[in-house]
């Protein structure tokens, strides 16, 4: 046992040890790869915890950018005027359109587009054989009507004339009767006639005299029989009458005339052409009178009203303006306004586009600052306010009101002389703070 231990504690000759004594040494331990990952997400974690820390309380987002790029107002006091600028185009005062009643194959122009006509003027001749055949058959209704109000006219007339002959008759009968009788009752007085004979001739009397009111009361039977008949056969034929009107006026208005004197314009239809019912020919406007037909943004809607002055420049004049209708359709975030010239200078042209001034209200004193592109990123709920040593700027709270071409009315959130940015915010809506540099 000692031989073996001294075994053990030999060393090799190479100085080391024996085979098998390094396994007995001790091994460092290592960290493993997933509580590294666990660390580093810890230290982001406290990193990003810092920055918002920094940002939200002690500041909020800021970003540094060149005064130069920017342009910083001053908040003063004046007058504000209360009105918008607008463009205009003349259209005329009136306009008539053309527009075929019945459609039809274009035959004949007579005049060309652009020129000067006259109220009743012959424009254009189309045809439609459809509609003629339909007025050939109206007129053949109409007179086939006509022809069965006159056979029964006639037969009234003939049962009238019977009926006068068979009481001429009867009344005849009744007095001859009346006669004899008369004579027989003499003779019966005298016994010189028999009593039958009276009883006979008093039987025929009383037969006359009921055939007499039997007859009388077809007479009148028949008469308002057919006098009603008549009278319905009149009113259809008057019905006729005037569908046949209608029919003859539509086949007239194949015929295209100036409805007033005027300017034809539109009016580009050439011969053989299919025009269809109710289709747009053309239109005659009104030569010597214009209005301004203006758009305008639907955020003024509500402060715009009929009668609202307005002013045009025209050769350096201005014009007195007044509107006069109100489309209330929106397109595009705009709607129409048709305003009245006061007085028409000489020169106009359906076409023209003027510049105006719409007055909104009237002129006051307010807190104004220079209106700027600034407004279409915050809608007039916040701006940027610059220190007054020019290091920063710092987003703030406000509340604007009107504004025209050059200003913005202010009514809460700034003070005069304070200097706000008034250029575009579009790199920076997101920020609470400028810093301001010189480089």
């Amino acid at each position: 046992m000692e031989k073996i231990r001294n075994l053990k504690n030999q060393t090799h000759p190479t100085g080391m040890g024996i085979s098998g004594q390094a396994m007995d040494r001790k091994i460092a331990r290592t960290t493993p790869m997933s509580k590294k990952l666990g660390y580093g997400a810890a230290a982001l974690l406290v990193i990003a915890f810092g920055w918002w820390f920094v940002d939200t309380l002690l500041g909020g987002r800021s970003l540094s950018i060149n005064s130069q790029r920017i342009i910083v107002s001053t908040v003063t006091v004046g007058t504000f005027e209360d009105f918008i600028p607008l463009r205009g185009r003349l259209v005329p005062s009136s306009t008539v359109y053309l527009d075929a009643i019945e459609g039809g194959r274009v035959e004949e122009t007579l005049v060309e587009d652009g020129a000067a006509v006259e109220a009743g003027e012959l424009i254009a001749v189309l045809s439609n054989t459809n509609l003629q055949l339909e007025v050939l058959g109206r007129e053949a209704a109409v007179t086939e009507q006509l022809n069965n109000m006159r056979t029964i006219e006639l037969q009234l007339e003939q049962n009238r004339l019977t009926h006068k002959r068979n009481l001429v008759e009867i009344d005849y009968a009744i007095k001859r009767l009346n006669r004899a009788l008369a004579r027989q009752r003499d003779l019966v007085a005298k016994d010189l006639a028999s009593r039958s004979t009276i009883e006979e001739l008093e039987d025929e009397l009383t037969y006359n005299e009921n055939r007499r009111t039997v007859t009388l009361e077809s007479q009148a039977t028949d008469a308002r029989m057919q006098e009603q008949q008549l009278l319905q056969l009149r009113e259809a034929g008057g019905q006729l009458q005037a569908g046949l009107g209608f029919a003859k006026k539509n086949l007239d208005d194949l015929n295209v005339r100036a409805p007033l004197a005027g300017k034809l314009s539109g009016f580009s239809i050439d011969v053989g052409q299919s025009i269809t019912p109710g289709g747009r020919l053309g239109q005659i406007d009104d030569p010597d009178g214009y209005k301004l037909n203006v758009k305008i943004d639907e955020f003024y809607l509500g402060r715009v009203d009929l009668h609202q002055a307005a002013v045009a420049e025209h050769n350096g004049k201005d014009i007195a303006l007044k509107i006069s209708k109100i489309y209330p359709q929106v397109n595009a975030g705009q709607f129409e306004v048709d305003m009245t010239l006061a007085d028409e200078p000489t020169g106009l042209r359906r076409g023209q586009t003027m510049q105006v001034r719409l007055t909104l209200g009237d002129n006051s004193d307010a807190i104004l600052i220079p209106n700027g592109s600034f407004y279409q990123e915050t809608g007039g709920n916040w701006l940027f306010v610059v220190a007054p040593d020019g290091s920063e700027a710092v987003r703030r709270s406000v509340r604007l009101g009107r504004r025209n071409t050059e200003f913005i009315e202010v009514l809460d959130g700034l003070e005069p002389g304070e200097k706000v940015i008034t250029s575009p915010y579009t790199s920076y809506t997101n920020m609470d703070r400028l810093a301001l540099d010189d480089n």
